[in-house]
Order: structure tokens, then C-alpha cells, then sequence
């Protein structure tokens, strides 16, 4: 992999994390889990690359993003949606995710868990964490739609500093 800065992403982040997703990974070496997200976003905030991200509670990788400072978001390609489906919906307390998939974890300089199949890395520092608020919601039929019944809990966003851009040079 090779490290290039955020400015320099060519990626339509809309598609990127919209269509193509996402593995969100926190932990150590030793112990971490991953899991799909498809909710997030990037930009700029308190002058740095920053991404957002949105994890319920319930989540097993929510336990290791609570526990850690950092966490990876790793961007696999279209052609892995096989791997987005179990790490999605298979909870990594009951499945050894890794196995299940073939996801060969490829650890960071900074120590921080990606996959060697990922196309494009971003590493990250938590910076700012807060729970959505149903009180806080101006369209409540957005509540309904994605908290009402069998929905699970309301996430969590985490705003991310980017410390980090890789990109598989080998992926065109």
C-alpha cells in the first residue's frame, strides 16, 4: 500500500461509501472485529480530513471502537460483497469473521488493523463521540423509518480525524 494525502483522493466518497461500502475495524492486533457500515461520510472540521461514522451499540465492534482510540475504514471494491454480507450481518462474538471471509489482516505502522484486500485505507483517530438523539430530530419520520420496531438502537457517530490515506497502487 501506498500513503498519499486525503486532498489527493479521486474517489466519489458519495459512491465509495454509499454503494461500494465499508469495514469499520477496531481492536489490537490480537483481538479486533470488523463489521459492514454503509452510513458515514467525510470532510473537513476543526481543520483536519475528518470522517464520520455511525455504529449502534449492540454492534460487537462498537465494544473494541469504545475501548481503542483509533479505528481503520476500509474500502474492499464492488467485487467483495460477498465479504460486506457476512461481516454485515454474522456478529463476530459468534463468527470468526476473518475465517468466514478469507480477509487477510494486514497490521498498520501505527498497529492498527486493515485487510490486504482492501483498495483504499483510511486510518483514523476518534475525535469527537455522541449518541443521536430522538429529541433532536426535525424530520421524526426519520425515526420510524430507521429506529422503529426491530430496528435496534440509536447509533452512535464517531467524528474521525483521517491521520492516514492508503491506497493499493496495484487497483486502477
Amino acid at each position: 500500500m501506498k500513503e498519499i494525502k486525503a486532498t489527493e483522493l479521486t474517489d466519489n466518497l458519495f459512491q465509495t461509501i454509499g454503494k461500494e461500502w465499508m469495514l469499520v475495524t477496531a481492536g489490537t492486533p490480537e483481538k479486533f472485529n470488523t463489521m459492514t457500515a454503509s452510513w458515514g461520510g467525510t470532510g473537513w472540521l476543526w481543520n483536519k480530513p475528518v470522517a464520520f461514522v455511525f455504529i449502534r451499540p449492540e454492534r460487537y465492534t462498537y465494544e473494541f471502537i469504545e475501548q481503542q482510540d483509533t479505528l481503520t475504514l476500509s474500502f474492499l471494491g464492488e467485487a467483495h460483497k460477498d465479504i460486506h454480507k457476512v461481516c454485515g450481518f454474522q456478529s463476530g462474538r459468534n463468527v470468526d469473521k476473518v475465517t468466514a471471509t478469507g480477509l487477510k489482516p494486514y497490521i498498520t505502522e501505527e498497529g492498527n488493523v486493515t485487510f490486504e484486500q482492501a483498495r483504499l485505507v483510511f486510518e483514523c483517530k476518534k475525535l469527537y463521540a455522541d449518541m443521536i438523539k430522538p429529541e433532536l430530530f426535525f424530520d421524526k419520520e426519520l425515526i420510524d423509518r430507521w429506529y422503529g420496531e426491530g430496528h435496534g438502537n440509536f447509533h452512535k457517530m464517531y467524528v474521525v480525524e483521517i491521520t492516514h490515506v492508503w491506497v493499493d497502487e496495484n487497483v486502477k
